[in-house]
C-alpha cells in the first residue's frame, strides 16, 4: 500500500496513526475519531477522564450521523457550525489533563495530543469521513479469505488477488451485483482500444452510468 501511494496518488488518506504514511508527499492523512474513541475505552478502569473523552467522540458521531444525507458543502458548513465548537472544546480539556504517560489513559492523550493536525482534518473537506471504519469493514472479506487461503504464492499473485478484492469491493459499494460487473468487465474490456482511447474506462467504472443500469 506504501509503495502503491507514494508513486501514483495524491489527495487525502484515511487512517490511523501509522506513522510510515506520515512521511510520504502528496498525501494528506486524515484521522480517524472511531480509533481516538477506542483509545479512550481501552482506559476505562480511569473512569472518570476517559469517560469524558468517550463521551466527547460520541457527540461527534451523533452529530455526523445528522449529517449523514447532506450535500457535501452543506456537510462541511454543518460541520464548522456544529462540530468545531466541539472539537475545541475537546482539544482545549485534552491539553490540560495531567495524565501518567505510561497509563492507558496517558497513551490515549498521547494519541490525541500527537494526531491533532489530522484529526481536525475532517473539517477541510464535506467528502471526507470522521472515521476510517468503512474502509476497515471492506476489508474483512479479505482477512476472512486469507485465513483460508493463508498465502499468495508470488509477489504477482499478491498484487493480482489485491486488484481483484478492490475491484469486487468497489463495485459492492457502488451497489452493485459483484458477478454481474466482474461478467461485464470480462466481457467487454478485452475487446475496446484502450490504447487509442483510454478514456472509455470511465464508461466502466462502477459509478458510470451504463453500468449502474446494467449490473444492480
Amino acid at each position: 500500500m506504501i509503495e502503491v501511494l507514494s508513486e501514483e496518488f495524491e489527495g487525502y488518506c484515511h487512517c490511523d496513526g501509522y506513522v510510515a504514511y506520515q512521511n510520504i508527499p502528496g498525501l494528506t492523512v486524515v484521522g480517524c475519531w472511531a480509533h481516538m474513541r477506542r483509545k479512550f475505552v481501552d482506559a476505562s478502569g480511569d473512569k472518570g477522564q476517559a469517560a469524558i473523552g468517550v463521551a466527547y467522540c460520541n457527540q461527534l458521531f451523533a452529530l455526523e450521523r445528522r449529517f449523514e444525507n447532506l450535500s457535501t458543502a452543506e456537510r462541511k458548513w454543518q460541520r464548522q457550525i456544529q462540530l468545531k465548537p466541539i472539537l475545541e472544546e475537546f482539544w482545549e480539556w485534552l491539553e490540560q489533563l495531567p495524565v501518567l504517560a505510561k497509563s492507558k489513559l496517558g497513551q490515549a492523550v498521547a494519541y490525541g495530543r500527537h494526531l491533532k493536525e489530522e484529526l481536525m482534518r475532517v473539517l477541510e473537506d464535506g467528502r471526507l469521513a470522521l472515521s476510517n471504519n468503512l474502509a476497515e469493514r471492506k476489508i474483512r472479506s479479505l482477512t476472512i479469505g486469507r485465513k483460508n487461503f493463508l498465502f499468495s504464492k508470488s509477489e504477482l499473485g499478491a498484487t493480482t488477488n489485491a486488484i481483484v478484492y478492490s475491484i469486487m469491493e468497489t463495485a459492492k459499494a457502488n451497489g452493485l451485483n459483484p458477478y454481474s460487473y466482474l461478467c461485464r468487465l470480462l466481457t467487454d474490456l478485452p475487446n475496446l482500444p484502450f490504447r487509442q482511447q483510454p478514456e472509455l474506462i470511465e464508461t466502466y467504472m462502477p459509478w458510470a452510468q451504463g453500468i449502474q443500469d446494467f449490473c444492480k
